[in-house]
């Protein structure tokens, strides 16, 4: 199997780790305020005490194999546009790999956050609260509070395969105007907002690029059809 064809299966696992991750999101997680700027700490301390399982498979869904599968995509994508566009290649490699480094940071951190907060909730609930907010943000810092890098290696690729004529022209805008929304999450007042249109963004353009991958031929450089 091809690099760029290994890619397209990358993608529609990020694709369905997004799936995943917004499911339990807006169910289970969802009154304890994650995804939103008013999350209870103490609240998901007692969420962990209970089911710690739960989320650390959440958080190796969402981070972890989302990271492994994202470097895959990210090398295939770079395969695809280097000949007609190196340079916008090599720029794109370097965002990506970037992001899904920052991606696996994020849930090895999420992780020891829910391990900690575990650990600590039998002797002492407020500073399991304690701990498990400050790892929260630094997580959130590493990625999952913000969408920079994903936001700048999305405009890349959308602008790059523009140019080269490298995907489906629908597919490259959709890369652009999903990076222009990560890049947004720097604003406050627009972060959920900004967030949310990035994420669900990211899930049809997983889908979409995924199917181009696969649908490859190789010594093909025209991937514009509809």
């Amino acid at each position: 199997m091809t690099l760029i064809k290994t890619g397209g299966f990358a993608a529609l696992v990020c694709a369905l780790t997004y799936i995943a991750g917004f499911a339990l999101l807006l169910t289970l997680l969802a009154p304890l305020g994650f995804g939103s700027n008013q999350i209870d700490a103490e609240a998901v301390v007692a969420f962990i005490a209970e089911r710690p399982h739960l989320l650390i498979a959440w958080n190796s869904t969402i981070y972890i194999a989302n990271a492994i599968a994202l470097v895959l995509l990210v090398l295939a994508v770079h395969d695809l546009l280097r000949k007609a566009t190196p340079g916008w290649a090599e720029a794109s490699r370097a965002f990506g790999l970037i992001w899904a480094a920052l991606v696996l940071g994020a849930g090895m951190i999420a992780n020891v956050s829910v391990e900690t907060a575990l650990t600590l909730s039998q002797t002492d609930t407020e500073a399991a609260a304690q701990a498990w907010a400050l790892l929260h943000a630094v997580e959130l810092g590493l990625g999952g509070g913000n969408e920079i890098a994903g936001g700048v290696w999305l405009l890349c690729v959308g602008l790059a395969a523009l140019r080269a004529g490298a995907l489906p022209r629908v597919t490259a805008l959709l890369a652009a105007l999903v990076g222009a929304a990560g890049l947004l999450t720097v604003i406050p007042a627009l972060g959920e907002l900004s967030g949310a249109l990035f994420g669900l963004g990211a899930i049809l353009w997983f889908l979409l690029v995924g199917l181009a991958l696969l649908r490859h031929i190789p010594g093909a450089r025209d991937l514009q059809s509809p």
